[in-house]
């Protein structure tokens, strides 16, 4: 098995590798320009169009210059996507080797709702888990990244929109990240760093609160920070910024984050 070392940062004296990651809630490859456009365009999350295929394309150049990225509200393959997953598209359109994706909810051949992870690097590990939520479906994708006791763990989510729902999927994840010194949680988390049930996550985990506000949503006036890439202490963000994108609802979140001296990401 090679070892991919990723960028170097150097901090000090020291150089330290980083890695580049994106979340972006794509909305099934729809563009949304204003509010008007969830009742003129909603029937695109239902029937498949051309339109959506040149917007995926321009969605991937955003992919190509980063490490992992998350990618929230894609498709498995339906009759509205054309019956393309929208994960794999994306990967391979954007030169990714290696993606993911989870089914949260089926609905026969008209949708098939779901979450991605692509990658440049191998990940070690990939597992599922569902989440805790009283309308089932919703899930975080774990990948493990780097040989050795101690790998980087990517949880990714498109969490709940109601805030007791979402403090019981954190929970969830926050007993998961106990065995984790190294991890990074990301996606989209329908809420902001104040609430209460993100709060109550940085008590229980130890995940670092964003140094400044990013709004991502929505993306024709963002006001909302409700995307997230958090890490624990061990790790650093070194750079983040909303990229002025609107291909969707959301505007991507791009990340730039320092690891442990020494660390390497493993590719096959």
């Amino acid at each position: 098995m090679a070892l991919i070392v990723p960028d170097q940062l150097a901090v000090g004296e020291v150089t330290r590798p980083t890695v580049r990651i994106l979340s972006y809630n794509i909305q099934v490859g729809i563009e949304t320009r204003g509010p008007s456009d969830y009742l003129t365009h909603g029937w695109k999350h239902v029937l498949h169009h051309s339109a959506r295929g040149r917007n995926l394309d321009r969605i991937a150049r955003i992919l190509s210059g980063h490490d992992i990225v998350g990618l929230q509200e894609t498709d498995a393959g339906s009759r509205r996507s054309g019956f393309v997953n929208l994960t794999e598209y994306l990967a391979r359109k954007a030169g990714f080797p290696y993606w993911h994706h989870r089914v949260n909810r089926r609905i026969g051949q008209f949708a098939q709702h779901a979450h991605g992870l692509i990658s440049r690097v191998a990940p070690e590990s990939v597992a599922e888990h569902e989440l805790p939520g009283l309308i089932p479906g919703r899930g975080v994708i774990v990948a493990r990244y780097g040989a050795g006791a101690d790998p980087l763990a990517i949880f990714h989510v498109h969490l709940a929109l109601t805030a007791r729902a979402r403090r019981n999927q954190f929970a969830f994840i926050a007993e998961m990240m106990e065995d984790h010194r190294h991890a990074v949680l990301m996606g989209d988390f329908n809420c902001r760093p104040g609430s209460p049930e993100m709060i109550e996550l940085f008590r229980r985990t130890g995940l670092r609160e964003p140094a400044e506000v990013l709004n991502t949503f929505p993306s024709w006036r963002p006001e909302h920070d409700i995307d997230h890439v958090l890490v624990t202490p061990t790790l650093e963000v070194t750079r983040a910024t909303v990229l002025p994108h609107a291909f969707s609802d959301h505007l991507p979140l791009s990340v730039e984050i320092a690891l442990p001296d020494g660390f390497q990401l493993s590719a096959t």
